[in-house]
């Protein structure tokens, strides 16, 4: 398949069977055809260049395509592909239109970038768009990123993963997630019409799905560890980072990335006037996507007035010494320096047992308290309300426990 070649040279040979060794050695200028009905001939030039060219009908008009040059292209293969056009042509279809589309298909590489593209303004955040290219990168394209996507097939896909399949599970099934994503979108495309990625399931061998649980200190140990927090030596924004953390039963990102526009001090002019305030995390920043409203404990606020000495124009309550969010690993490393064996994540977990062990709280308060969707759809339906008196109540009662000040 290939572009329209003008003539250029009349001498003719006679029509005859090419073989081989006639294309492997001839020099003479001319056209030298193949006969068998195809329109196959060999052109060579006076300059010596030789190329393959099929002359055929395409649509009622005669048009004489070129097929590439020997030795790159063989007798065999170019027979082929003439054979191939000739066919599509007689069924009405265009062997030239056919190559344009052919060289409009992308490498695996070139789509993940459009998909990139595509769906980066519907990600949670830049982290999850930077996740997808660089896994696929880092996994994907060395092997297959000059693969056509029309081309690649179910080994393609196994070459990727077998490798990380079971050293890097999570990761693996992710990097399989989104060669699928990239997939998918070829065939919406046109260009292909199966998903290998998820065709190829029973070729790989079972995960354990044994769900691991953060970490978590019991209850009875948090006021301690709050304590031992306050006397370390750490940078400030982490101690009072992580105790606003424990004291709020909030996620590690959302406590480093809460800013000062997200607290509501319910008319006060300034955090030192508040005796009651709120944190409003905006939906894009929850897990949920949905706004979280937390009531402040005294002591979370007490924490608010003492973080006021790190303000800076990032706009972050807890900076980093540089002015940038502070590191997920910063607060597990201080837990874990201070002889504490605890997830970060696992302080939600010491709050929850604690609700349900130690109060008489509801159920349901303390979902809300973790901005859990408890319930099933139509309970969830009908509960409109996030419980936040009963919260401020509850939140109040964690912080006196935080202190060792049962109530």
């Amino acid at each position: 398949m290939g572009e329209a070649v003008q003539q250029s040279i009349p001498t003719r040979r006679a029509s005859k069977a090419l073989t081989a060794a006639l294309v492997r050695n001839t020099q003479e200028p001319g056209k030298y055809h193949d006969g068998g009905g195809l329109g196959l001939y060999l052109r060579v030039e006076p300059n010596g260049s030789r190329f393959w060219v099929q002359r055929i009908m395409i649509r009622g008009k005669r048009r004489e395509l070129g097929l590439g040059s020997p030795p790159l292209i063989s007798l065999a293969e170019v027979r082929e592909t003439a054979a191939e056009n000739k066919k599509l042509a007689r069924t009405g279809g265009d062997p030239l239109q056919a190559k344009r589309d052919a060289r409009a298909i992308p490498t695996f590489a070139e789509a993940v970038s459009r998909v990139h593209e595509m769906h980066k303004p519907s990600w949670r955040n830049e982290k999850h768009a930077r996740d997808f290219i660089n896994s696929l990168e880092a996994y994907a394209i060395p092997k297959i990123g000059s693969l056509k996507i029309s081309d690649i097939g179910s080994a393609d896909v196994l070459s990727v993963l077998t490798p990380i399949w079971m050293e890097k599970p999570e990761t693996a099934r992710r990097v399989r997630q989104r060669i699928g994503t990239v997939l998918k979108w070829a065939i919406a495309q046109g260009w292909r019409s199966d998903d290998p990625a998820r065709d190829i399931a029973q070729a790989l061998p079972k995960h354990n799905r044994t769900k691991v649980h953060r970490k978590a200190l019991p209850f009875e140990d948090v006021a301690k560890c709050i304590e031992t927090v306050r006397a370390s030596g750490a940078w400030l924004a982490t101690k009072l980072a992580l105790e606003f953390l424990i004291l709020t039963a909030t996620r590690s990102g959302e406590v480093r990335g809460a800013r000062w526009d997200e607290i509501d001090l319910h008319g006060a002019k300034d955090i030192f006037a508040a005796n009651r305030a709120t944190w409003v995390i905006p939906a894009e920043r929850m897990k949920m996507k949905k706004p979280h409203r937390i009531p402040l404990s005294a002591r979370a606020v007490k924490i608010l007035r003492d973080a006021e000495l790190l303000r800076d124009e990032s706009g972050l309550i807890f900076p980093s010494k540089t002015g940038k969010q502070l590191s997920d690993m910063t607060l597990s490393k201080l837990v874990k320096e201070l002889g504490f064996d605890a997830d970060v994540h696992g302080f939600r977990t010491s709050f929850r047992t604690w609700a349900q062990e130690q109060t008489d709280f509801p159920r349901e308060v303390a979902e809300a308290a973790l901005a859990h969707a408890g319930g099933d759809a139509v309970e969830r339906a009908y509960a409109r309300s996030d419980v936040f008196e009963k919260r401020r109540e509850m939140m109040e009662t964690w912080a006196q426990r935080c202190a060792n000040l049962k109530r």
